[in-house]
C-alpha cells in the first residue's frame, strides 16, 4: 500500500481530496485564462501573440527589467521566457537594451505597441472583476481570504523546492 493509499485510507482522506481538488482547480483556472484572453484577442483582431506573450506584457507594465528579473519577481513562470521576450522585442512589443555595465544583460521594457496590448488586458481584467462583484460571485473580502490561502501555498511549494538544492 502506497503512502498516498494510506493517506487516502486515514483521517487525512479529506484534506487529501480537497488538495487535489484545489491542484486541479488551479491548474484549470491557468488555463481557462489563457483561454479568456485568447478569446478576447480574437474578438479584436490581435492574431500575432499569444495569451502567455500578452500576460507577459501585463505583468511588466511600466517597468524595465531583465529576464532573470521576470522569474524572481514572479512576473513570468514559464520555461521559455527568452523565447517569448524575443518574439516581443521582434514583433515590437518590447525594446530591449544591453547592460552598460554587464554586457550579459538585457533589459527590457514595453513600448507604445506593447502598453496598447496590457492596456487591453487592463480593461478586460477590470470588466470580469465588475462582473464578479455585480453578480456577487465573490465579494472583497472572499477575494482576499482566496488570496492569503494561495500566498500560503505559493510559501510553502517554494520552501520546498529550496529544500531540494
Amino acid at each position: 500500500m502506497t503512502l498516498y493509499q494510506q493517506v487516502l485510507d486515514g483521517s487525512h482522506r479529506a484534506f487529501m481530496l480537497g488538495y487535489l481538488d484545489n491542484l486541479a482547480l488551479i491548474e484549470r483556472l491557468h488555463r481557462l485564462l489563457l483561454d479568456v484572453v485568447k478569446d478576447e484577442f480574437e474578438r479584436l483582431g490581435l492574431l500575432e501573440i499569444n495569451p502567455v506573450q500578452a500576460l507577459l506584457l501585463f505583468n511588466i507594465g511600466e517597468n524595465e527589467v531583465t529576464a532573470g528579473e521576470l522569474k524572481s519577481r514572479g512576473y513570468y513562470q514559464g520555461s521559455n521566457v527568452s523565447y517569448n521576450l524575443k518574439k516581443l522585442v521582434e514583433l515590437g512589443y518590447m525594446h530591449h537594451q544591453r547592460s552598460e555595465l554587464d554586457r550579459r544583460s538585457v533589459r527590457v521594457r514595453l513600448t507604445e505597441k506593447g502598453r496598447r496590448v496590457r492596456a487591453i488586458i487592463a480593461d478586460l481584467f477590470t470588466r470580469h472583476a465588475e462582473g464578479l462583484e455585480k453578480r456577487q460571485i465573490v465579494d472583497a473580502a472572499g477575494m482576499e481570504d482566496v488570496n492569503q490561502q494561495l500566498k500560503r501555498m505559493e510559501r510553502y511549494w517554494t520552501e520546498q523546492i529550496r529544500y531540494i538544492y
